[in-house]
């Protein structure tokens, strides 16, 4: 049985629904400082222990901290999501009902892309075919910068692709909506988008390419964990995702 909840878990609470979305240095850190404020002792490979016990009193109310991984550079995440609703009207008290059929389509170009990005073009052509009101293409990237801002989307290079808080908070509506196209890590079982797939025609499992990383750091003759036969892609290095991070 969840004990119940005390003033560090109200606290951490707290700053979770002003914050949204936390990496998990930052989680941890918050953990520590509501710990050192109320004159509790912290034990911080305990984080999602403590955090489980806030779910189980939100269950009710149709709120959870969900965990997920940043396909960009490998690193847990925590967001407070609503489950009560699962698709994009979540945002409806933020953005007009064209930017967010924009943002439908955008998610659903990113979801059936082969390797979870798709091209500011390719965003911008679809404003043309909103049925709800078409943007002119200076508003749709207008709108396109404050789904970055609002960390919806990640760009970079001129490629959007999905951040971990819109998976995180996506998901469910992502697997409704998309059941034949999501693919599914192989190693960490969480939805996949920029990804590896085995070649070999008897297998094609998927593995994000932080998972990647880590599953073949030091092998010499990589291959795959379902089929055994030779993995092809190259291995990027774990270097590149703490490069990244911490860039």
């Amino acid at each position: 049985m969840a004990r119940q909840l005390g003033d560090v878990h109200r606290r951490f609470l707290q700053s979770m629904m002003s914050n949204s979305v936390l990496d998990e240095q930052q989680a941890t850190a918050l953990y520590q400082n509501c710990c050192d404020i109320h004159k509790v002792q912290s034990i911080p490979d305990k984080l999602d222990d403590f955090i489980d016990n806030i779910n189980s009193k939100l269950q009710p109310m149709f709120m959870q901290i969900r965990k997920g991984m940043s396909e960009d550079n490998g690193h847990q995440f925590y967001a407070l999501v609503n489950m009560a609703e699962t698709d994009v009207t979540r945002m409806s008290s933020d953005y007009a009902d064209n930017e967010l059929e924009l943002f439908r389509k955008t998610l659903d170009l990113i979801v059936s892309s082969e390797n979870g990005k798709i091209s500011s073009t390719d965003v911008l052509n679809i404003a043309d075919t909103l049925t709800t009101k078409k943007l002119k293409k200076s508003e749709a990237e207008q709108v396109l910068n404050r789904l970055v801002q609002d960390k919806w989307l990640n760009e970079k290079r001129g490629e959007f692709s999905l951040s971990v808080k819109c998976i995180i908070e996506m998901e469910p509506y992502i697997r409704r909506m998309h059941e034949d196209q999501v693919k599914v890590c192989h190693i960490c079982h969480n939805i996949a988008f920029q990804c590896q797939i085995c070649d070999s025609p008897t297998c094609g499992i998927k593995i994000h390419n932080p998972c990647v990383a880590t599953y073949f750091k030091g092998r010499v003759d990589p291959r795959c964990p379902a089929c055994d036969e030779f993995w092809p892609h190259e291995i990027p290095g774990i270097y590149f995702y703490f490069s990244t991070y911490n860039s």
